[in-house]
């Protein structure tokens, strides 16, 4: 039986392919697939960081890591369900956009944010001199607290400062994200 509902493509709703970038590693350039297919699903024009957040936490076995052991991530994948059926309806209308981060032009599909964390993941690859993986995009994602992804972080009572030094190993670099968001 056939759905009544018309499916649209991710052209339609504006969020093409970016994940076929070379700068992705084949697991990450998943996770963005599954961010994209998430967003269409939710009726979002853009991938924007809680989509992302949202499919690290599926796919990514090391970016799960980084929330630690325990209650935690069953706590925050209910908020991130919850968002594509409740409270995240108040998000469609708008783009993420912090202005806490320089606005990345060019890459089709993802908020200003989440185009700027993409942008700042491969930077962060770049200097280990490899694709850019799951954590990086995570550490990036962390970093900005007006990203949708962090307000669900905070939500679910995950301070992001401690993932990032989860993913960091050391806390001088969530220190002065810490100073940076205040």
């Amino acid at each position: 039986m056939q759905s009544r509902t018309p499916r649209q493509s991710a052209y339609e709703h504006g969020i093409q392919r970016v994940d076929n970038d070379a700068r992705l590693s084949a697991e990450l350039a998943s996770v963005v697939g599954g961010a994209r297919r998430r967003a269409v699903r939710d009726g979002d024009r853009q991938i924007d960081t809680a989509h992302l957040l949202h499919s690290l936490l599926e796919s990514d076995s090391e970016a799960r890591a980084a929330f630690g052991e325990g209650p935690q991530i069953a706590r925050l994948l209910g908020y991130l369900v919850q968002r594509s059926i409740g409270y995240g309806l108040r998000w469609q209308s708008g783009v993420e956009d912090s202005g806490a981060v320089p606005v990345v032009t060019g890459t089709a599909g993802f908020s200003p944010l989440a185009a700027a964390c993409m942008e700042y993941a491969c930077e962060r690859a770049a200097e280990r001199g490899g694709p850019a993986r799951g954590t990086d995009l995570l550490a990036a994602i962390v970093i900005d607290p007006q990203a949708r992804a962090v307000e669900v972080l905070g939500r679910a009572g995950i301070d992001p400062r401690e993932v990032l030094t989860r993913l960091d190993g050391r806390s001088g670099i969530a220190e002065e994200c810490g100073e940076a968001a205040h």
